[in-house]
This record gives structure tokens, sequence and C-alpha cells, in this order.
């Protein structure tokens, strides 16, 4: 049995409200108080984040782009959801560590350029 790009696509709508589900209850009921309880939130928060992103980014990438220039696959949106993912768990640990500024802030979204644009050259 083929696992095709709409049943991706619902699994991952499927996950999505479930996930920030889990975050909800996890954050009210668990006191954030060992660096257990502060990974098991991340991990919760990239679920949430990566299954709600990876269809906004296929749509949006499928219907801003015309097919010649880009072509929108459920790989692509999955990786640059998990970058976005990425830039937005590295902003909220640091902000956690008392260390964030806007200057990493921004050095780590434009790693995440730098990144996007090197994957899209390499095909």
């Amino acid at each position: 049995m083929a696992v095709t790009r709409r049943s991706i696509l619902l699994i991952l709508l499927l996950i999505a409200p479930l996930a920030w589900g889990l975050l909800l209850l996890y954050a009210r009921f668990v006191p954030p108080h060992t660096f257990l309880a502060f990974t098991c939130f991340f991990a919760l928060l990239a679920l949430a984040l990566a299954s709600t992103l990876t269809p906004v980014a296929y749509a949006l990438g499928s219907r801003l782009f015309p097919l010649h220039i880009y072509q929108a696959t459920l790989r692509h949106a999955a990786r640059q959801a998990i970058l976005l993912t990425l830039v937005v768990l590295f902003n909220l640990i640091l902000s956690a560590l008392h260390s964030w500024n806007i200057y990493t802030s921004l050095a780590i979204l434009a790693a995440a350029v730098v990144f996007e644009f090197l994957a899209l050259a390499h095909k």
C-alpha cells in the first residue's frame, strides 16, 4: 500500500491539534523545574510546530510560486517547516536561558535562510 501525499497531509493535520493539545496539557500540569521538563516541553513544541507548518508551507509553496520556478513537494515543505521550527525553538531556548538578543535571533534566521538557499541551489 503506497502512502500518498494526500494521506500524509491528512495525518499531519490530525497530529497537529493533538500535539497542540498535549502541549497545552503539559504546560498546564507539569511545572518547569527540571531539565527533563524543559526537554519534553520543547519536544512537544517542535512536534506541534512541524506538523502545523508543513501543510502550511506546502499550501503556500504550491499556490504562490509558478511550477517552472519552484516545484512544491512535501519534502521541501517539511524541510522548510523544520527549519522554521528550529528557528523558533532556538530563540525560545535562548530566551529561557536569558541569553536571547536581537543579534543572535538575526544570526539564527540568517543561518536558516542560507541553509534553505543552499538546499534549493543543490537541486
